[in-house]
């Protein structure tokens, strides 16, 4: 073995094994979070990871950056062949894959175009970066050397292959597919053959060497997503996107509720925090962020990993007097909570899954800032103050309003609509809500979408004062023990009237009795009322005739559509409504901005920046519409609350599209 093999195997020993030291490293400090199985359903998740991790299907929501980063991810995976090869040549004199026979000229064509089209998109990441600068890639300066010190380690590394490539073909290599290293030959590679024996070396060496540091600077460097991405895919949620975890409240020994700390949370949650590639994309779309909150999800994802470097490593190593004497005792007292993420921080989220939506390697926010949430409200008793009337009535009313529970079918009277305890053979229970019930807006909406039951023959009840609030509220604002109540409440009366099919007009409910009951024990169809109602004018038995013309433009409910994918039923209702002209926003379906009530923040106020209903308003009002169609109450709320305060109720009115559909129906 030559002098060459010799050192290269030395060099590559012991960069394996430095890596795979790193390696275990992180495993040891992702493991110090609690266990949870992400291992069901395998074909699905090969499925989920071939689409998004492979594929880079959520990085193409952005044409442009998505490109570029395509570019330089499936330039690696192609380039991997090429890494192999070098190895090869360390190891043994002359080694190559020309022995694969005729797939080799492809392979070597491939590996100089994806080469060519990693530099090509490394090139535009550094001039976004340092020319552009997008908000959304702000970050401090360690993260900003970190990002450019990558990059043009890439950069370098594609360099050194094309003139490693270059330089044998000037030497007389046959390697005809290598298209762009033969344009570069004339630049990278010399005319003198001892030159280029010497480039030669210099190329490969530079190639390998920087790979080699590459590998293992990842493990300590927010890039770590390098090496996670593609299990963190691999490993993400295959439960309804609208279900939170519940927590075990009776469990034997648990004296702690909720996260407060990093290994409180899930070893899922931290394995989140190593995979986020701090893109941004998660703040850009978050309407707290927009509207000048605090809240930051690409921080809570860094904040976790930070925290978990921190106590990990205590953890792990069992010194802690070694810790103390070098970081001092605060490393020991910190927690996750409050030293790192504030109570503001999480109760301005409005849990409308736009980062989970727009989160390239599918890390999972609003799970982790609801744990934490939960800690706040379970353990310390710390939540705004106004949140305090709403756990009281929802305890005393079963309603987040004061109002009793006796009145809840009081929006029926006169209208000969049965309760369930009138009706049990009743073929479909309309769950009322509790804003469908005593908001005296949405009232309308419920009465609304009651006719047209009516009118289209169905046969139908609800349970009045047997019905209670769902809980959404009370579990995303972190009361997990109010909102269990309620729900194993409402499950033992629904089983009991063995309901099977129910309809309801608020996104809240519907997540939560379709995506969550089943939790508990409640398995039922349920339909939110556009898809119901566009299945009746489907059937035909809603006869539509001409509508009032009007310019519409709909706002997608979180709720409904993030969380439970449903977009085209009520913009089908709209459309099938003659004189309805409706337009769409600039952010809409999939990226729709949140009305800013989620998440409980409907019974909170905004104390920071620019009210969200406010910014999702002005963004309807400047289509001139003649009407805000939505589906939710919540949502109904809020922009009436944001046309009163543009001054705009006199020319623009919000209307549900159950009301607007009643209004052209004969």
């Amino acid at each position: 073995m030559a002098v060459k093999n010799i050192i290269f195997a030395i060099v590559l020993g012991t960069a394996l094994g430095i890596f795979a030291y790193s390696l275990q490293r992180m495993i040891a400090l992702i493991s110090i979070g609690k266990s949870e199985n992400r291992l069901d359903h395998l074909w699905m998740r090969f499925k989920k990871m071939m689409s998004v991790a492979i594929g880079q299907s959520k990085l193409f929501r952005e044409p442009a950056a998505g490109l570029m980063h395509a570019f330089i991810f499936w330039g690696f995976l192609v380039l991997l062949s090429s890494v192999l090869e070098a190895i090869g040549e360390g190891i043994f004199d002359g080694f190559s894959f020309r022995f694969l026979g005729f797939l080799y000229q492809p392979l070597v064509f491939c590996q100089d175009l994806f080469a060519g089209l990693v530099i090509l998109g490394v090139c535009i990441a550094l001039f976004r970066r340092l020319v552009l600068r997008p908000k959304r890639l702000e970050g401090d300066l360690h993260a900003k050397v970190d990002a450019t010190i990558i990059l043009f380690t890439i950069l370098l590394i594609m360099i050194s292959l094309l003139g490693n490539n270059a330089v044998k073909l000037m030497l007389g290599s046959e390697d005809e597919g290598r298209f762009l290293s033969a344009v570069l030959s004339p630049i990278l590679a010399s005319s003198d053959i001892s030159t280029n024996h010497i480039l030669l070396e210099i190329y490969w060496w530079t190639h390998i060497v920087l790979i080699l540091a590459f590998l293992n600077y990842l493990p300590y460097s927010k890039h770590a997503h390098v090496l996670t991405s593609i299990p963190n895919v691999f490993l993400s949620s295959l439960k309804p996107k609208g279900a939170l975890a519940p927590i075990d409240l009776e469990a034997e020994g648990v004296e702690k509720f909720g996260a407060e700390d990093v290994d409180d949370l899930t070893w899922k949650q931290l394995l989140d925090g190593f995979t986020c590639t701090e893109c941004g994309r998660c703040t850009a779309a978050c309407p707290a962020n927009i509207t000048g909150k605090l809240l930051s999800p690409k921080k809570i994802m860094t904040d976790i990993r930070h925290r978990t470097v921190e106590k990990g490593n205590i953890i792990i190593d069992k010194n802690k007097a070694a810790v103390e004497k070098e970081n001092g005792k605060k490393s020991l007292e910190n927690t996750l909570l409050h030293n790192y993420i504030s109570q503001e921080e999480l109760f301005a989220c409005t849990t409308c899954m736009s980062c989970i939506e727009e989160c390239p390697v599918n890390n999972e926010h609003i799970p982790a800032i609801v744990d934490l949430r939960r800690s706040l409200v379970l353990m310390e008793s710390s939540f705004p103050a106004e949140v305090q009337v709403v756990f009281k009535n929802l305890e005393t009313n079963f309603s987040p309003w004061a109002f009793p529970a006796s009145s809840r079918a009081d929006w029926a009277e006169g209208m000969n609509i049965p309760q369930m305890s009138q009706s049990p053979d009743a073929e479909i229970l309309f769950w009322v809500g509790c804003a469908g019930a005593f908001d005296a807006r949405y009232t309308k909406v419920t009465q609304a979408f009651a006719k047209l039951m009516q009118k289209a023959g169905i046969k139908f009840a609800i349970l009045g004062a047997e019905e209670k609030c769902t809980g959404d509220s009370a579990r995303r604002i972190g009361n997990e023990y109010l909102a269990q109540m309620l729900m194993k409440d409402n499950i033992s009366t629904l089983n009991n009237y063995n309901i099977k099919k129910i309809v309801t007009t608020c996104p809240h409910c519907f997540n939560m009795l379709k995506n969550e009951y089943p939790q508990f024990g409640g398995n039922y169809e349920v339909i939110h009322h556009t898809d119901f109602l566009l299945k009746l004018i489907h059937e035909g038995r809603l006869k539509i005739k001409q509508g009032e013309k009007s310019k519409v433009t709909f706002h997608d409910s979180c709720y409904l559509g993030r969380y439970n994918e449903i977009y085209e039923p009520p913009r089908e209702i709209l459309e099938s409504i003659p004189g309805i002209n409706s337009v769409e926003m600039e952010r809409n379906k999939s990226r729709g901005l949140c009305c800013g009530a989620g998440g409980g923040r409907m019974w909170m106020e905004e104390h920071e920046g620019k009210r969200i209903n406010v910014e999702r308003t002005e963004e309807a009002l400047k289509l001139k519409p003649d009407i805000i169609g939505t589906a939710c109450p919540f949502c109904m709320t809020m922009l009436e609350d944001g046309v009163k305060d543009k001054g705009s109720t006199e020319t623009v009115k919000v209307k549900d599209v159950a009301e607007i559909l009643l209004a052209a129906t004969e």
